[in-house]
């Protein structure tokens, strides 16, 4: 059996070649995970959850922000770039690089087949690392379908949401997210 040897890349040398990349990837303390390109379905529930929480919380303390933003996880040097953050006030900066923020309230993953126990299990519980980080939506683009984990004293509530009626109580940001809004658009078959 032959084994191959993956390169390790210093944290410099994958924010300049990210900095060059056309497409986008993740860093993993050392590796540098390609990005899977999203379909369609993905980019219209990523785009319909930026516009409507724009929208609502336009002229409050809370900045929504799409995909095109790093966040940095120190603890576990991990540079990921989640669908949707929300941060209570300024994004903090990770030493001062334009492209690298330190604190969103709330994280929105859209999930796709490929990503999806990724978003549900190890990531989620490198996201829980950051001190500011409240609240988590991972939404499905199959079917309207949204899990909403909430920070609470004790741990993290689970609560799903089924069908386009209804609406995600976001506490972290004191709103509601219609899941109509949310598959505004969306065909299912």
């Amino acid at each position: 059996m032959i084994s191959t040897i993956k390169r390790r890349y210093s944290l410099d040398e994958y924010r300049a070649l990210e900095e060059k990349a056309e497409g986008r990837s993740e860093y993993r303390d050392g590796e540098i995970i390609p990005m899977p390109g999203g379909t369609l379905k993905h980019s219209r529930i990523g785009r319909n959850i930026l516009t409507y929480l724009t929208s609502v919380l336009r002229d409050t303390q809370f900045e929504p922000i799409n995909s095109d933003l790093r966040l940095w996880i120190p603890e576990h040097q991990r540079g990921v770039y989640p669908d949707v953050m929300v941060f209570d006030g300024e994004p903090q900066l990770n030493n001062e690089r334009l492209d690298e923020v330190l604190n969103p309230i709330l994280i929105v993953e859209v999930l796709s087949p490929s990503t999806a126990d990724y978003d549900r299990q190890n990531k989620f519980r490198i996201y829980r690392s950051i001190p500011s980080f409240r609240e988590y939506l991972l939404v499905e683009q199959d079917e309207p379908f949204v899990e909403r984990y909430s920070k609470q004293t004790q741990g993290w509530l689970l609560s799903e949401f089924n069908g386009l009626e209804g609406a995600i109580s976001l506490e972290s940001v004191g709103m509601e997210l219609p899941m109509a809004e949310i598959y505004r658009g969306v065909v299912f078959k």
